[in-house]
């Protein structure tokens, strides 16, 4: 299983907001929004404030996908 912040970057479509606005409103570092725009692991820190800066859940930004390849 590997994490996807896919719901994430969509969120902010929806919101017309771009990384560098992520980044202003949440308080995380340019590196941690690199990560997650590698899929790479991130601190529960960093997730946890993006939850509160967007007023989302976390379900909301990341989720499981398969590493299955069929």
């Amino acid at each position: 299983m590997a994490i996807s912040y896919s719901k994430l970057w969509k969120l902010l479509i929806d919101k017309k907001m771009k990384k560098k606005d992520l980044q202003r409103v949440s308080g995380i570092s340019s590196s941690s929004v690199a990560k997650l725009g590698r899929n790479e692991n991130v601190n529960t820190d960093i997730l946890q404030k993006i939850c509160s800066s967007l007023h989302c859940d976390i379900s909301d930004i990341m989720e499981m996908e398969s590493d299955e390849k069929t």
